[in-house]
């Protein structure tokens, strides 16, 4: 309970997303990213002493930054649990601030997978248990588990739909946003298959892009440019490294992830206002309202389906940017991104279309690599001032 609070966002800012500037590198987009969340907060470069990097092009990521920004920061941290990376930095940030070693810190990231692909980013390990059946990962693995979840609870390729729809329907109203036409739960059946189940609109985007968190001490937050948004919660869990290792393919570690947060801030699901959740296929959301509490387990495709995440209609304001799905995806480590936004919405800066009334609590959640597999889960819970 001591690191309740003891810490809040103060800068944040997202890099160009989209499809950037030819030439561009991932570390390019990661300092762009930190100059503008500096000038969010006030802060300059000189003050920053924590790095925190996650990137799947860069093979060192912190030093990489730190070599390029010309910065040697007292404490470093590259932890790569895939998208939930950022959440898990934010913990360790607030960690290391805690204990003095270091007193502003930064977590970064960026990527250019959609104008390079993915032909410069590592390869995976070959694993004797899976890589002799050439799964094309991750469509594959995802495909798995909503198959078993479909059987086991009775879901349907149209609860599957609306969770695309009501992304949409967020992005309509976000200007930023990459998709910018309606899209229907007939359209999303129709689209061309990926992998059974899953159609080419239940799958995320991929963009270029990033973006930059600056956190510091809840006392020094005070002084600074902007209204802070405090960490009261956040929550780390590791799964597996296989899809099939996993457990049981319809329950993520976000049940433990989410616990977690839960229990240092105080709070359930009952107190968030706004959800961001990573969106990598439209299987994710589902499992991630039912591991986190919005909803019982095997209830997650109803819950969509009664329109709980439509803008201006549903009970529970879900990726008000778009997501992944419909906004931005900077592949493969999107859940910066959701910090992001929930900082936007507990500040009341998110565009007037999408900011949420009197948001008082927001809930970020991350995955890595296959629903928790070959990476890990992490939740944030974030109170505005």
């Amino acid at each position: 309970m001591t690191l309740r609070g003891s810490i809040a966002i103060v800068g944040t800012a997202e890099s160009d997303l989209g499809a950037v500037a030819p030439g561009l590198s991932p570390v390019d987009l990661m300092a762009q990213a930190t100059h503008r969340a500096l000038a969010d907060c006030g802060l300059q470069l000189s003050d920053v002493d924590g790095v925190f990097a996650a990137a799947g092009q860069l093979r060192v990521p912190t030093l990489t930054f730190c070599q390029y920004m010309g910065i040697h920061p007292r404490y470093s941290d590259s932890t790569l649990i895939g998208g939930s990376s950022f959440m898990a930095h934010v913990l360790h940030a607030m960690a290391a601030i805690r204990q003095g070693l270091c007193s502003v810190a930064v977590v970064v990231y960026g990527s250019t997978q959609r104008s390079q692909g993915r032909s410069n980013v590592r390869r995976e390990e070959y694993d004797p248990y899976e890589s002799p059946y050439r799964p094309w990962l991750p469509p594959t693995a995802y495909a798995l588990a909503t198959s078993r979840y479909m059987h086991e609870y009775g879901a349907t390729r149209e609860n599957l739909a609306d969770v695309a729809v009501a992304a949409r329907q967020w992005a309509l109203l976000n200007p930023a946003a990459w998709e910018k036409k309606p899209l229907t739960r007939q359209e999303v059946l129709d689209s061309r298959m990926v992998c059974s189940p899953l159609s080419v609109r239940d799958c995320c985007l991929v963009t270029d892009g990033g973006g930059a968190i600056i956190l510091t001490s809840a006392e020094r937050a005070k002084d600074l440019r902007r209204k802070p948004a405090y960490v009261l919660g956040a929550g780390e869990a590791l799964s597996h490294q296989n899809i099939s290792n996993m457990e049981n393919l319809t329950e993520t570690a976000a049940v433990h992830s989410g616990r977690r947060a839960y229990d240092m801030a105080g709070l359930s699901a009952a107190d968030v206002d706004v959800l961001e959740l990573y969106d990598a296929f439209t299987i994710t959301p589902i499992l991630f309202l039912e591991d986190l509490g919005f909803c019982a387990k095997g209830q997650g495709g109803k819950f969509v389906s009664d329109g709980n995440l439509i803008s201006g209609v549903g009970k529970l304001p879900f990726n008000t940017d778009g997501g992944g799905l419909c906004s931005n995806h900077p592949a493969n480590r999107g859940g910066i991104t959701k910090v992001i936004e929930a900082v936007r919405q507990l500040r009341g800066e998110a565009h007037p279309k999408v900011q949420v009334p009197n948001c008082d609590v927001a809930l970020a959640h991350g995955t890595g690599g296959l629903l928790g597999s070959r990476h890990g889960s992490s939740t944030l819970i974030m109170e505005r001032e």
